[in-house]
């Protein structure tokens, strides 16, 4: 995966109902290194990595780039939206398209932060790229991020198997 390309970034802050989307800060690195070491946030992600590593190699200020969102709800993070190029795609139909990721702490889930963030990075996409289409991939075990896909207006392109589980592959279309 790489950038996005010559996009205006950071961004202002990007205010939703109840949420905040801004570039990551230093002060994220703690919150970044739960997300990737927790069991339940990689459930369907090839599961967790080992803290003690992830520690040793988050930079100072983690996933500062183009595309990279904290998600903030009352002054903390509670997760990251990742708009990229997937240049590196297993999938032919996703080569070269904006590929949409995100990763939220278990103790948010259930409450719509997921979708309302996706949603704003998503309007953000538009506008600065727009005319391109987004693609996100999932297991299809993962009942939420396929709910979660459909709410945002993704509609399945493929099903493959990858990563030891069915894969799902979905394509938003361009913003009109």
């Amino acid at each position: 995966m790489s950038d996005l390309g010559q996009v205006p970034w950071p961004p202002g802050l990007i205010r939703t109902e109840r949420l905040v989307l801004r570039e990551p800060e230093a002060r994220d690195r703690t919150t970044f290194i739960e997300l990737l070491a927790s069991p339940e946030v990689h459930t369907y992600l090839g599961g967790p990595r080992p803290r003690d590593e992830i520690e040793r190699e988050m930079p100072e200020v983690p996933e500062r780039r183009p595309g990279s969102f904290v998600v903030e709800l009352d002054g903390a993070m509670i997760g990251q939206v990742l708009l990229r190029r997937a240049t590196g795609h297993r999938r032919p139909a996703a080569v070269g398209k904006a590929d949409l990721g995100y990763l939220f702490l278990p103790e948010v889930w259930g409450r719509g932060y997921a979708a309302e963030a996706c949603a704003a990075a998503l309007g953000w996409f538009d506008g600065v790229l727009p005319g391109e289409p987004v693609v996100l991939t999932t297991q299809s075990a993962n009942v939420g991020s396929m709910r979660l896909a459909a709410k945002l207006g993704f509609t399945e392109v493929e099903r493959f198997h990858a990563w030891g589980a069915e894969q799902w592959l979905g394509l938003r279309p361009p913003a009109t």
